[in-house]
């Protein structure tokens, strides 16, 4: 069995008396998408965290490609390739797409002029490798001219520069419309065709169930339900599933769907 391509081992975060996660077992194979859901409080922000590199565990092992990481930062995620795309997707949203996708990371001659045919080129290319087929849009279009929709694909373009071999996606359908969220699902089986795996964390169940190839279900701190997408019949299902494990879990304890 190939390695995953990260994997967490027995991770715990406490933070004074709280424990916002025990004992977590977490793992992302390569050019899959992982849906994380979960109530207010489960604790997929520190998990996410944890995966970004931005909050180090009170215990437990980080995996990367089948390797034991120590000393695990923000700085040592970026270099395994893992690129997270907030809420806010922190764009410039005055700026240009290409802006966007090269800030903090331009493209330079060998005297350290900014190669701007060569950025427009790259993002013009990265643009239609995810889906960006749009003709009303080119690298020089200004951000704050595009849907929500259309923002997560910039930010998404912008985390395939990095070389991302795995996108964290944290509520990347808040706020869109129907249609909207439609480019995003575009977007992120784009990535996954190309080998890009991403963990989709997201409030609506329903979008989970219709992008993920597998979901995961934290309830305080804990992982309670991990199923293939196969496994599951209906959103309605997994939704029941969730209202059960509203009632405590004991330690440890990993539910699977009968």
């Amino acid at each position: 069995m190939a390695d995953h391509l990260i994997e967490l081992r027995d991770i715990t975060k406490r933070y004074g008396s709280i424990e916002a996660l025990a004992g977590v077992e977490f793992h992302v194979d390569a050019g899959e998408v992982v849906g994380l859901v979960g109530d207010n409080g489960a604790g997929k922000s520190t998990l996410i965290k944890i995966l970004a590199g931005a909050v180090r565990p009170s215990s437990g092992e980080i995996i990367i490609r089948g390797r034991p990481v120590s000393k695990w930062n923000a700085a040592r995620a970026r270099a395994a390739g893992i690129e997270t795309v907030f809420q806010d997707r922190a764009l410039a949203v005055q700026q240009s797409i290409v802006r966007n996708i090269f800030m903090g990371s331009e493209l330079a001659g060998p005297f350290g002029w900014l190669n701007v045919k060569r950025e427009l080129a790259e993002a013009d290319r990265l643009m239609r490798e995810i889906g960006f087929t749009s003709k009303l849009f080119t690298p020089r279009s200004i951000v704050g001219q595009l849907s929500g929709g259309e923002r997560q694909g910039v930010a998404m373009a912008r985390a395939i520069h990095k070389r991302a071999d795995l996108i964290i996606l944290d509520e990347p359908t808040t706020a869109l419309s129907l249609a909207e969220t439609a480019k995003v699902f575009h977007f992120v089986r784009h990535v996954r065709a190309r080998g890009c795996s991403v963990v989709f964390i997201d409030h609506n169940i329903h979008h989970v169930f219709d992008i993920a190839d597998r979901v995961v279900v934290l309830d305080r701190g804990r992982i309670v339900l991990e199923a293939e997408r196969s496994e599951l019949t209906t959103v309605e299902e997994l939704i029941r599933f969730m209202e059960q494990v509203a009632h405590p879990v004991r330690p440890g304890g990993r539910r699977t769907l009968e």
